[in-house]
């Protein structure tokens, strides 16, 4: 931000250097409040300016019928938002539901994963996203991101639901809300699961770690013991990069685990790193996008990806598919 200097200087002359009169001190007075009022006003109109949020087109919007951006909220430090440039399109009958995301390394950063969740906002979504906006695709460097960051990434949304003044205001389906993560931002998702506003979770490329081999941990994850695994109240699905992934035997030990919700595994074999910064999130995003217009938007044809004994996403080239009985 570039500063800039205000210099105000007042000259008065009086006939014969005569003092002033009672009359002719208020005026001066006055004159002096006014000027100065009017400097500050100018210097927080400069400072203003000079702080603009960030934002950036993504993609051209993304391929879906609402193109998107990304950008800052000042009332949201340290996450970046994913929402339709045009929300005049919703609003009492056409809401968007959120999605709330937790970043691989628990980065501070969306860097790696912001073509995806771009693209997931692009089919009419909100996406809040935990860290800094990734202004180009250098990676980020910088403290790791923290579990509450998801939990205030669902308060702000809510908040802005209700607020007349917010551009958000009855246009976000507060109702439906998915929390999500990738590697380390899955396992803080799954320290979260118990949020009662939580309406479906997804785990990519990641899965709790058992006592066998929770020493080799990244230092500063999120480590909940397999027993938090009871507390999800909402189905699931974990989208793993398959045996080649290092949180394959984590994630489906997980969904082995879970029976009291309906769940699933979808595994796509290219290790641990997913499809994220292909173009539009890559073939991650199919499976991604299905489950929430499923679970958030009540979408029968998305069903039919999971569901169904040859569900649509096992016709597609290189995806295994395991499912529990309450799905």
């Amino acid at each position: 931000m570039r500063n800039k200097n205000f210099f105000i200087y007042l000259h008065f002359e009086t006939t014969n250097q005569q003092p002033f009169n009672c009359n002719q001190m208020k005026t001066l007075r006055t004159l002096y409040a006014v000027t100065m009022l009017t400097a500050l006003a100018l210097v927080n109109m400069s400072f203003s300016s000079g702080e603009e949020s960030k934002s950036r087109i993504v993609e051209d919007g993304g391929t879906g019928p609402y193109k998107a951006i990304m950008k800052e909220e000042p009332t949201l430090p340290a996450h970046t938002v994913f929402a339709p440039q045009d929300l005049t399109k919703f609003g009492k009958k056409q809401k968007l539901p959120v999605l709330v995301w937790g970043n691989g390394a628990c980065t501070n950063s969306p860097w790696e994963h912001y073509k995806f969740l771009n693209e997931i906002a692009s089919y009419g979504y909100l996406v809040v996203a935990t860290g800094y906006i990734p202004m180009n695709d250098d990676p980020y460097r910088g403290p790791m991101s923290t579990t509450q960051q998801q939990v205030e990434s669902i308060d702000w949304a809510v908040a802005q639901n209700s607020d007349p003044s917010s551009p958000f205001f009855g246009k976000i389906d507060v109702k439906n809300i998915c929390a999500a993560g990738m590697s380390c931002g899955g396992l803080q998702t799954l320290y979260n699961c118990a949020d009662p506003r939580i309406t479906t979770l997804m785990i990519c490329n990641s899965g709790l770690f058992n006592r066998q081999n929770a020493g080799s941990a990244v230092g500063g994850m999120p480590m909940p013991p397999k027993e938090k695994l009871k507390e999800i109240h909402s189905p699931i699905i974990y989208i793993l990069g398959g045996k080649e992934d290092i949180a394959y035997e984590n994630g489906m030990d997980d969904f082995h685990r879970i029976s009291h919700v309906p769940a699933c595994a979808a595994n796509f074999p290219v290790g641990h790193g997913g499809t994220y910064r292909q173009p539009h999130g890559g073939e991650f995003t199919v499976p991604a996008l299905a489950w929430l217009n499923w679970q958030l938007k009540g979408d029968s044809k998305a069903a039919r990806m999971f569901r169904g004994s040859n569900p649509l996403l096992l016709q597609r080239q290189g995806w295994t598919l395991e499912k529990n009985s309450k799905l």
